[in-house]
């Protein structure tokens, strides 16, 4: 391959990776994807997947080309599909179209997949090349990725904590340890989630709704619409189901309570779902939760608790991701430390690595990813 050629694939990959983004709040279950077809130097489709059930991203990028898809290149941010899911395979809308070329950012890791659709298109008398700006596709879909590839949908953990690392007040006030940007950041974090989750403990003492607040999205009004037509699911850890009916939470609409307590005809009949969970001393086994989600289809969970949920979480290795959002302010040695996770010795200290920073408002967004244990 040339350099000219590989200089232009990054190009019309990059663009491709764009409009997938515009699927961010909207594709779950699915993976968010993008295509671009050019032919002779001209781009003459474009599209991307936008919801579940609904034409993938190929397809719209064909209907837009029309006629001009014939001897074009296709560069899609996920291989195309090979099987009949919701809607027919791509890689035959692709051979139907007569593209000379496709290039895929990855493979597909769906099983059903997984090869199948760029092997499809090779025996065609189709080019195919995969792997241009493969980091970045990888990026966009890390729940997706994760759930395919392991079983568990990707956990990130948000938190909000002062200068001296602490979350709220010995009485547990917390609102507002951050400013109105980083509560819209928060908010766009909720909005892209499968599943929002959080503890009976953290939800009672803030009386949270742990709803999207459209209006603080910040975003365009196409996103916005799209993050309003697909909430995430709002699921609440209560072992002992302590937390009542008549709880702000359960007001803001149907949700889903992990427990280990027996069923109560009562959360089926205000429009919610118990599920039971194996546990022990009224205590959910954390460890069973995600394969359960994951079970369901649910790709990124944003984990928005308390210090004991999201330290024992922490201690059990399951968490991907951490968003601390830090602001400008202390609170003090009695305060409420960021997480419930005693440690003796240094030794013991889990070691992350800072992915990302950045100013937001007058806070800062801090991205950090657990490093194996024993890195040095």
């Amino acid at each position: 391959m040339s350099s000219l050629t590989a200089q232009l694939d990054a190009q019309y990959m990059a663009r491709a990776l764009q409009l997938a983004r515009k699927g961010l709040y909207s594709t779950h279950p699915n993976p968010r994807v993008g295509c671009v077809i050019v032919r002779d130097g001209e781009v003459v489709g474009e599209g991307w997947h936008v919801r579940a059930g609904e034409p993938h991203a190929e397809v719209h990028a064909l209907r837009q080309a029309g006629e001009r898809a014939r001897g074009a290149c296709a560069y899609v941010t996920l291989e195309p599909c090979s099987h009949h899911g919701r809607t027919p395979p791509c890689a035959d809308a692709l051979i139907n179209a007569g593209v000379a070329r496709v290039v895929a950012a990855m493979q597909d890791p769906n099983p059903s997949v997984a090869g199948q659709g760029l092997t499809r298109l090779a025996a065609a008398g189709i080019a195919v090349a995969s792997g241009v700006l493969e980091a970045e596709a990888r990026a966009l879909n890390p729940g997706f990725l994760k759930r395919m590839e392991h079983g568990l949908p990707y956990l990130r953990a948000k938190l909000a904590m002062s200068l001296d690392g602490r979350t709220a007040m010995a009485s547990g006030e917390s609102q507002w340890i951050t400013g109105p940007a980083a509560r819209a950041a928060v908010q766009r974090l909720r909005a892209r989630s499968s599943v929002v989750l959080s503890s009976a403990q953290s939800v009672l003492a803030d009386s949270a709704r742990m709803t999207v607040r459209s209006a603080e999205l910040g975003l365009d009004a196409e996103l916005s619409a799209l993050a309003e037509s697909r909430p995430p699911l709002r699921v609440l850890i209560d072992g002992r189901l302590r937390l009542p009916l008549s709880a702000p939470f359960f007001q803001a609409g149907p949700a889903l309570v992990i427990t280990a307590a027996d069923d109560d005809p009562r959360y089926k009949a205000a429009g919610h779902e118990l599920l039971r969970l194996p546990g022990s001393d009224g205590r959910v086994d954390l460890t069973a939760v995600l394969p359960a989600l994951a079970a369901r289809g649910v790709n990124e969970i944003l984990l928005e608790a308390g210090a004991g949920l999201v330290g024992a979480f922490a201690q059990l290795g399951l968490i991907d991701e951490y968003r601390l959002f830090v602001a400008g302010t202390f609170l003090g040695s009695s305060a409420r430390p960021l997480l419930d996770w005693p440690l003796a010795r240094m030794s013991e200290a889990p070691r992350l690595k800072i992915t990302g920073m950045r100013a937001v408002g007058d806070d800062w967004q801090i991205t950090a990813i657990p490093l194996p244990p024993g890195h040095v």
